[in-house]
Order: C-alpha cells, then sequence, then structure tokens
C-alpha cells in the first residue's frame, strides 16, 4: 500500500463519525502505529494530504496540530513536520523506595542529570508546609534534569530542610547516596501521581511538544523517626513511563467477593 491508497477516503472517511480532522488525525496516528508511516520519515506536505483525502488544508493543518501535541509529530522550521522517533518506555515501580539513578542503574541504564538549580533560598509556603519549617528558614532546593542515555525523561524539584542537607552542592548523582552518607537515608514515602500537560519551559527540557502528555508526580518522605527528609516535585515525560505497583490482597479481604 502506498500513501495515497493509505490516505483515499474511501478506507477511513465516516460523515456521521464527527469532525473531519479528527477521523484524519486517528487516520494518520494508525499509520504511526502500525509502522505503516515510519519513525524519523516526513508526512506528506499539507497540500499534498489535501489533496489526497480530498479535504481542506485547514482540516489537515488541525489534525497535523493535533499530532504535534501529543508528541507524535515534530515540525521542524522550513522542513516540514516528521513522525516522531519511537520513544522506548521505561518501567518504574511504585512498590520500592529507590533514587532514579538506583533505579535506572538496575536496567543498566546510563543516567546523567543537567543542573538548573543548586543552592539555598528561602523557603515557599508550600515548602514551608511539606518541610515543617519556620518561615525565616532557609531550604536546599536541587532542580535538574534527568536523562537516560542522553535522552531527557523527567524534570526533579527537590526541597530538603538544611538540617537534611546544608550543603546542596555536595550532590553531585544520586540525592539518596548523599542522604545514605550523612545518615539521612529515608524508609518510606507518600506519593501522589496526576496527569498534566507540559507547559513551554518543561516541554523544552524535555525535547516534546508544549502541551504533550505528562506525569506529575509528588513525593514526600520520611526518616523511620517521623521527620520529614525531601519533598520532591517531578514531571515525567508521558511518552516513556510507565510506573507498575504490585497489589496483594489482604488476609481480611480472602474469600470475599468483589
Amino acid at each position: 500500500m502506498n500513501i495515497a491508497e493509505f490516505l483515499s477516503p474511501a478506507l477511513w472517511l465516516n460523515p456521521a463519525a464527527g469532525p473531519l480532522y479528527v477521523q484524519l488525525r486517528k487516520r494518520l496516528e494508525s499509520g504511526i502505529d502500525s509502522g505503516f508511516l515510519a519513525p524519523d520519515t516526513p508526512l506528506p506536505p499539507e497540500r499534498e494530504i489535501a489533496a489526497l483525502t480530498d479535504t481542506s488544508r485547514v482540516t489537515v493543518r488541525k489534525a497535523i496540530a493535533d499530532l504535534v501535541g501529543k508528541g507524535i509529530v515534530v515540525q521542524k522550521q522550513g522542513s516540514g513536520s516528521y513522525i516522531a522517533p519511537r520513544q522506548s518506555r521505561v518501567q518504574q515501580s511504585l512498590s520500592r523506595l529507590t533514587s532514579f539513578t538506583e533505579d535506572m542503574a538496575r536496567r543498566g541504564l546510563t543516567t546523567e542529570s543537567r543542573w538548573l538549580e543548586r543552592g539555598l533560598f528561602l523557603p515557599t509556603p508550600e515548602e514551608v508546609m511539606a518541610l515543617g519549617l519556620a518561615a525565616q528558614d532557609r531550604v536546599a532546593r536541587l532542580e535538574r534534569v534527568r536523562t537516560i542515555d542522553g535522552q531527557p525523561m523527567a524534570i526533579e524539584r527537590a526541597s530538603l530542610s538544611t538540617a537534611i542537607l546544608p550543603d546542596p552542592t555536595s550532590v553531585e548523582r544520586s540525592l539518596y547516596a548523599t542522604l545514605t552518607a550523612r545518615g539521612h537515608r529515608p524508609v518510606r514515602a507518600v506519593q501522589r501521581i496526576s496527569a498534566a500537560n507540559l507547559g513551554k519551559r518543561d516541554a523544552e527540557l524535555l525535547h516534546v511538544a508544549m502541551g504533550a502528555a505528562g506525569l506529575r508526580i509528588e513525593r514526600i518522605s520520611y526518616l523511620a523517626s517521623g521527620a520529614v527528609v525531601e519533598f520532591t516535585r517531578s514531571l515525567y515525560r508521558g511518552d516513556a513511563y510507565d510506573f507498575a505497583a504490585e497489589l496483594q490482597i489482604g488476609p481480611e479481604d480472602e474469600g470475599q467477593s468483589t
């Protein structure tokens, strides 16, 4: 099948199936998912797609804009629209309290950090509440882009009290390795995960389109004493991560129907 046959309206266009641009977007997306439209290859020009599908260029432009927003297609200035490189997905467990560096090392992946901010600052009201600080206290703040084999995967923003981390510049690779060396390794954490659409700055840092899907994770971790160790807010690429958790039925639930 060639591109003209693939885009033939007879194969996908249904007057009762909703807006034309949505149907066209779904047709293009099916070609990408199946591999017919291969990663790193250009889409035909808008005028050619419009001619092949018997639709307007406005319809084609809206369909492609949707694909760009989902991170499936990338637009290159002066060059056109291209199928985005296929991103291998990383599965991260939610049942183990480990650092990003430790978790990726177990998978044989090389991790690096690009520091965006690292120092002592006046805390925000959110940091005061999460870390139990006084308004006049200082907070150690670490902000960096985490990469796997050179590919940006997550933005990590960690805040800690100076009692836990007096010198943020002492963290070179793994925050948890530094905390372990200081006797402050956390033993438990509470995490909240939510969906997010990436804003302009975060999307640029992660090399995806603005508005692309992401995963926001907020974590507060604790020492055995119950004292708070860290307050971390991270943004993960939605096209690169799967989070998995093992669930077990409790003894009191055994034998009960659902």
